[in-house]
């Protein structure tokens, strides 16, 4: 069987595709499956003239929008690039962005395009300040839901949370299916240690959905309670240079050390103590389960899907977004009872090992695209 990954992103970005895609091949590697990853590179910008309409709405209306316009105008270029670069059928295509998605079915009309939702981008651009609730651009993003389920094949999430989040914009929410990522083990190796002063690590994009200065908040509030603490920020984006000004005026700048942008930090995340995200929306969250194979103690908000990893106080904590006392008490309890910290830690390592393994999520996305063999056409 014939199969095409469709990222956005190519796949060294940071994130949960970035996380299990490129790592699939392995599990596909066999005279049965021939797989292969497609994305659209970064220089490509302004190549695309094709004329686009959608089946279930006139994006036109929005036409005059920037942010709508950058969007369609990305839209042209993934599928310019797709005419381009593929030349060859197959007999399956997963997406895992809208715009792949849409563009891959304009391309391959004939072939089954199945799309894996993994992120709210409308949510986003509201938490991070670039539209409203209700606008426009909010509007359009959230129209192309319903385009999504009229054109693919099938529509597939990531949790149960975000199922029902899309759930008001689609006419048939049961029948979306929830797969979490997988993870592959053999990256995340926990390392026994023992560090001198409990270290807190986050890895995130530094905007303001991920709620890092709540997190800076509640690192104050421990620096005034006396709870000794390293914290670690890895990650970047546009609201680095505001975090760090805050970690100044907040006077735990000392206390925290900002890594910029890492490749890989599944490399040296295991010589943390505890993970925290205070995220005020996550789709899945999939750096959870990537910290927690590495047996890190999670912290994390009652957001989204985070919750259907983390069971309050038995493989983690959960606190509400936008609290940070909350977060700071939290904290103060794994910082100030390694055993506890410990058994957190374990038990989110199992979970996850059982629930979020490469290899599970490999024998289901088998199933699922058997079960489309020989619908389509192989001819573009």
């Amino acid at each position: 069987m014939r199969l095409l990954q469709a990222l956005f992103f190519p796949p060294e970005q940071p994130g949960g595709v970035s996380s299990m895609i490129p790592h699939l091949q392995e599990k596909f590697s066999s005279a049965r499956w021939e797989m292969e990853v497609f994305s659209l590179p970064k220089r490509i910008r302004g190549k695309g003239r094709e004329d686009i309409v959608f089946e279930t709405f006139d994006w036109t209306q929005y036409a005059d929008r920037p942010i709508v316009q950058k969007y369609m105008q990305t839209y042209r270029d993934y599928l310019w690039w797709t005419r381009l670069r593929l030349q060859k059928p197959y007999d399956l295509i997963h997406a895992h962005h809208p715009i792949a998605a849409l563009a891959m079915k304009t391309a391959f009309p004939d072939t089954p395009v199945l799309q894996t939702i993994h992120s709210s981008y409308e949510r986003e651009l509201i938490l991070n300040g670039k539209i409203e609730e209700g606008s426009p651009e909010h509007r359009f993003l959230l129209s192309i839901y319903r385009e999504l389920e009229a054109r693919t094949d099938r529509l597939i999430t990531v949790s149960e949370a975000f199922r029902r989040y899309m759930a008001p914009h689609i006419e048939h929410a049961d029948r979306i299916r929830i797969m979490p990522n997988g993870y592959d083990e053999r990256r995340f190796k926990p390392v026994p240690h023992e560090n001198e002063l409990p270290q807190l690590m986050t890895v995130c994009r530094l905007v303001p959905a991920k709620g890092l200065d709540v997190l800076l908040q509640a690192c104050a509030l421990l620096k005034e309670r006396d709870c000794p603490y390293v914290l670690h920020v890895i990650g970047d984006g546009p609201s680095r240079e505001e975090l760090e000004r805050l970690a100044q005026d907040l006077g735990v700048y000392d206390n925290t050390i900002f890594y910029g942008y890492t490749l890989h930090p599944e490399e040296f995340m295991p010589f943390f103590d505890i993970f925290v995200l205070p995220s005020r929306a996550e789709a899945f969250g999939s750096v959870f389960a990537e910290a927690a194979l590495c047996c890190l103690a999670l912290v994390g908000t009652s957001v989204g899907g985070v919750p259907e990893q983390i069971e309050h106080g038995v493989n983690g904590l959960l606190v509400p977004p936008d609290d940070p006392a909350a977060l700071a008490d939290a904290l103060e309890q794994v910082i100030g009872d390694p055993a506890y910290r410990y058994e957190l830690a374990r038990t989110a390592c199992e979970k996850a090992k059982s629930h979020y393994s490469l290899d599970r999520a490999a024998i289901e996305l088998k199933r699922m695209y058997l079960s489309y063999e020989g619908r389509g056409s192989r001819s573009l």
